[in-house]
């Protein structure tokens, strides 16, 4: 799959301060923000906010 800038990768950094991230795409059209999900942290043990860190 080719790269371009419409959908780069992204880095998503817990905010319980625990260290873990995912990397996912984003799409630039629909989310033009910071992307926040809440995920599940393993080394909390429960789902936390999950945000996009540059």
């Amino acid at each position: 799959m080719a790269r371009n800038e419409t959908r780069p990768v992204v880095l998503l950094g817990s905010t319980a301060g625990t260290g873990h991230t995912y990397v996912t795409r984003k799409s630039r059209r629909n989310d033009p923000d910071r992307l926040e999900l809440r995920k599940f942290d393993p080394v909390a043990g429960r789902h936390v906010m999950f945000r996009e860190a540059r």
